[in-house]
């Protein structure tokens, strides 16, 4: 059945809402049953591609995309971890399109085997006799190297002979090759002990685990040691081994051979909804991911939402649980589920899965979001407001907010600007540049004031709308700098301001010496950090721009009789100003005609500090001298600047 034009572009939407993290993909008919499992490096690349029309699509391809209604995804951490979520889920789903994996089998795993003098071996077959697994790996290559690596690293032995102390003690077995290469201790004629070769296979675990402290501490002291020694060609030999230690990468929680059957249940409160995201864990395997959105109501506590969510996906999804389920938190009844131990996990592969659990959650609601901004964006626009009203603690939602920052090195060439954010968006065309005026050196609270003062006496002056809050990047000594400009002008009362500190994102209000934390999972932080981060690049933009037009031209147009053309001429000429302090007065004159080489060279040649500032030092800029400041002349700054003219600076 042909699409019709509703679906065609329903399912545009969902392709344009897709991350480009990699992740697997899934296409759904119109029962809901899925027909296709793929896995992608960026999902939104990938999905899109069946949607163009191309020669290349094979007639298969064609008939598939005819039939898809829906598109789920689920995102991973790398493509390997999103190759091992497809196997899982194909071999679960058994989608139509796919090629089936009905034979069964497996990605390869290590093994480190229960026995005397374990041994470290490669295995398809995970059977439940004590031995530990790590894995799975997305190809046999990439397990043959990480074989390879530890076999290099730790010397560990090979063979399969049963090493049980009695065996030993009977002297039954002699030294192989790889004794006598270096690869093994030899502890099936007792030269090591089975607690030093335990040390040496605890490190093997510790690398497939992830954590490289132990073997990279072994390796340091081992390279050390051989330095000492002089033994110069094995210490490299080490050091090379710890280099490909920090490119080793850790596990993945895909797929797992600890936890065999588990649900995983995550919770995430967003003002008035909540999402439920619920990872199921079978033989090993995710095989299904999933997120609901319930409403909150009123003042529902997060360990009742968890409740009504555990519910609600065991009615309309899972029909069951697993014995084990592991939530952030208990539920407020975890009496109703007969027969489940809930596991709140505080480190390891559970707390791992949860965290995966709690990213997939995070990720629908931004997809949520972000479809809410498109369909309908007067309605997004209310709900952010809203938001930020009651997180800031305001009596009016912030449609206009304005934002002000400070730039300078070293107390040169001081500079401040002003952002301004309708609705939650930046209107550049309200931006404004300011050069400092009357303050001489580093002092960010003076240069505040000025510039706080500046913007509002002209607003007042022109009967300009206010802003419905003021953000001052800075904390406490910034904040209470324009809190007392407004207080001066009349307008503490009318205008709310806040600080925003940069280290922790600490909000300050005026009179109180103690910060205040937005949430960190809430939009309301994310909008007053862009804007502070918008302020804060639009303003040393400005500075970097300024300081460069400083130091270009700060000898030159020191010189008496050069004007800005002949500066010009010079520099397309010479490229810098040290090429011209080289140039001879021929070359000089070339350029600049005979009288002004002769005024050029008179001027480098002077070593008289009175005449020539640049002699004693030859990096001096004029903008440190407030007389000579660009800032008594910005709109001369902004005529040689077009692209700061094009914002305007009305100041």
């Amino acid at each position: 059945m042909a699409q019709s034009e509703k679906e065609k572009s329903s399912l545009r939407e969902q392709v344009a809402l897709l991350p480009l993290a990699p992740g697997v993909y899934q296409f759904l008919d119109r029962t809901g049953t899925v027909i296709y499992v793929g896995k992608a490096k960026s999902l939104r690349k990938r999905v899109s591609s069946y949607f163009v029309q191309s020669r290349e699509h094979s007639a298969k391809v064609k008939v598939l995309v005819r039939q898809i209604a829906e598109i789920r995804h689920i995102v991973v951490d790398s493509e390997t971890d999103a190759l091992l979520l497809e196997n899982s889920l194909i071999k679960t789903l058994q989608p139509r399109y796919n090629i089936l994996l009905k034979d069964d089998k497996t990605y390869p795993w290590i093994v480190v085997r229960r026995e005397h003098f374990p041994r470290v071996q490669s295995t398809r077959i995970l059977q439940r006799d004590g031995s530990q697994y790590f894995g799975p790996y997305g190809s046999v290559g990439m397990q043959h190297s990480v074989l390879e690596f530890i076999r290099e690293v730790i010397p560990l032995r090979t063979c399969s002979l049963n090493l049980a102390p009695e065996l030993i003690a009977r002297g039954r077995y002699c030294v192989c090759l790889q004794y006598h290469l270096g690869n093994c201790k030899g502890p099936c004629v007792g030269r090591q002990s089975e607690e030093e070769y335990a040390e040496l296979t605890g490190m093997v675990v510790s690398i497939l685990r992830g954590d490289l402290r132990p073997v990279r501490t072994y390796l340091e002291g081992e390279m050390r040691r051989a330095a000492a020694e002089l033994r110069f060609e094995t210490a490299q030999r080490y050091k090379s081994r710890l280099e490909a230690l920090e490119n080793y990468s850790g596990r993945s929680v895909i797929v797992s051979a600890r936890i065999v059957d588990t649900d995983v249940f995550s919770l995430l409160i967003d003002d008035d909804v909540a999402y439920c995201n619920f990872v199921r864990i079978r033989h090993g395997s995710i095989v299904g991911v999933q997120t609901v959105r319930l409403s909150t109501g009123v003042d529902t506590e997060p360990a009742e939402m968890l409740t009504l969510g555990i519910q609600y996906i065991v009615e309309q999804i899972a029909s069951r649980l697993a014995r084990e389920v592991i939530v952030p938190f208990l539920p407020s009844a975890t009496m109703l589920f007969d027969g489940v131990t809930f596991t709140v996990p505080k480190r390891g592969e559970k707390l791992d899965l949860l965290e995966f659990s709690q990213k997939s959650a995070r990720i629908y609601r931004a997809e949520q979001l972000k479809n809410l901004e498109i369909k309908n964006p007067e309605r997004h626009t209310e709900r952010l407001m809203s938001a930020m009203q009651r997180e800031l603690r305001l009596d009016r939602q912030p449609r206009h907010i304005e934002c002000f920052d400070n730039s300078n090195l070293q107390g040169t060439n001081p500079v401040a600007s002003c952002v301004v954010f309708r609705d939650g968006k930046p209107s550049r065309k309200e931006y404004r540049h300011y050069n400092v005026k009357t303050v001489v050196g580093a002092d960010d609270f003076a240069s505040m004031r000025e510039i706080v003062y500046r913007r509002y006496r002209r607003l007042l002056d022109e009967g300009a709308e206010l802003p419905d809050l003021i953000i001052v990047d800075g904390g406490k000594g910034q904040l209470s700098s324009a809190y007392g400009v407004l207080c001066e002008l009349g307008l503490a009362g009318q205008v709310p301001v806040v600080g925003l500190a940069k280290r922790i994102e600490e909000i300050f209000y005026p009179g109180d010496p103690m910060p205040y934390y937005l949430s960190r999972t809430g939009e309301p932080l994310k909008v007053v950090c862009h804007i502070r981060d918008e302020a804060h690049r639009f303003g040393i933009t400005f500075h970097r721009q300024k300081r460069s037009k400083a130091f270009i031209h700060s000898e030159l147009e020191q010189i008496p009789g050069i004007g800005n053309r002949t500066i010009q001429a010079l520099l397309r000429r010479f490229r810098t100003v040290a090429a011209v302090r080289r140039a001879s007065e021929e070359e000089l004159a070339a350029v600049a005609g005979a009288a002004r080489a002769r005024k050029i060279r008179a001027w480098f040649d002077d070593p008289s500090p009175a005449e020539n500032p640049s002699a004693e030092n030859p990096s001096a800029d004029p903008t440190e001298n407030p007389d000579e400041s660009p800032a008594e002349n910005p709109n001369a700054n902004l005529a040689e600047n077009p692209a700061v003219n094009s914002v305007g600076n009305p100041f």
